[in-house]
């Protein structure tokens, strides 16, 4: 009897172990899977997140390339604004520094002699406050007397130099002022600038 009821032990611990080993093979088994299951989403959750990345990244160059595009436009644009202002102002300088009273009056005189005008034409002239003023002093009566033509000298409060003149009493004008002359020099000068700041 104790026989077989070690043998019933030993039968008993032997179905235990062997049903614990299958359900070990099996739990092993779906853990296993369980872990192939993860490792895959895993696998494939990173590569769509270096996609994404890779994706992001190329973006942002992209836009890094056309920022630094745009700026460098601006950067050249800004440089060839200030050079073109900063050419304005030096032709406007040297105008101011070359039409002298001097230099003012034998243009004058030069327009009004040679000017055909008829008989009583008013010849004005528009001036800065300090050219007229040396003008009158040093050089209408003189001109008047020369021409034998009625000249009127008048202040323009805008003008920093040069001068307007009109043959008919102020209708129309022939503008030489610095402002004007400046532009138009500038404006000559322009195209060869450009040449230049384009490398051609």
């Amino acid at each position: 009897m104790a026989q077989e009821i070690d043998d019933l032990i030993a039968k008993i611990r032997q179905e235990g172990v062997e049903k614990a080993q299958e359900e070990a093979a099996q739990i092993k088994s779906e853990a296993e899977k369980e872990a192939s299951r993860l490792i895959s989403e895993a696998r494939s959750e990173a590569e769509k997140i270096v996609a994404e990345a890779k994706v992001d990244t190329e973006r942002m160059e992209e836009s890094t390339r056309a920022a630094l595009k745009q700026s460098g436009r601006d950067l050249l644009i800004g440089l060839r604004q200030e050079i073109n202002a900063m050419l304005e102002r030096l032709v406007r300088a040297d105008l101011k520094q070359v039409m002298t009273g001097a230099e003012l009056a034998g243009i004058i005189s030069a327009l009004v002699k040679n000017t055909p005008l008829s008989s009583g034409s008013q010849v004005v002239v528009s001036l800065s406050p300090q050219d007229k003023e040396k003008l009158e002093k040093e050089f209408l009566k003189q001109l008047v007397e020369e021409t034998k033509k009625g000249i009127t000298l008048s202040s323009s409060e805008g003008m920093e130099s040069g001068f307007t003149i009109s043959f008919d009493g102020g209708k129309s004008v022939f503008d030489f002022s610095g402002q004007a002359l400046g532009d138009f020099l500038s404006g000559s000068l322009r195209p060869e600038l450009k040449k230049i700041l384009d490398g051609e």
